[in-house]
């Protein structure tokens, strides 16, 4: 299945833009995911344990099973003061 990501802050940066496209095998998780884009784009490795994925709005555990019509976000770490 084909996803779309949408990319924020040092992860945009990493991928090039606001969004990043990913084939993943049907019933894929959001740890395949994951995997998925650190294999794409290496850069994200650091930061890899950190990412928070959201699922049509919500966040999302690691066995969360997407589909093809799911609006998926990578979020990276923030921080501020």
């Amino acid at each position: 299945m084909k996803l779309t990501i949408k990319c924020f802050a040092v992860v945009a940066d990493v991928v090039g833009g606001s969004e990043a496209e990913l084939d993943l095998v049907d019933c894929g998780t959001v740890n395949d995911l994951k995997q998925a884009l650190v294999g794409r784009y290496p850069d994200l490795e650091r930061l890899s344990s950190a990412l928070l994925f959201a699922v049509n709005g919500e966040y999302a555990v690691g066995g969360c099973v997407l589909r093809e019509s799911d609006e998926v976000a990578c979020i990276p770490p923030v921080s501020g003061g």
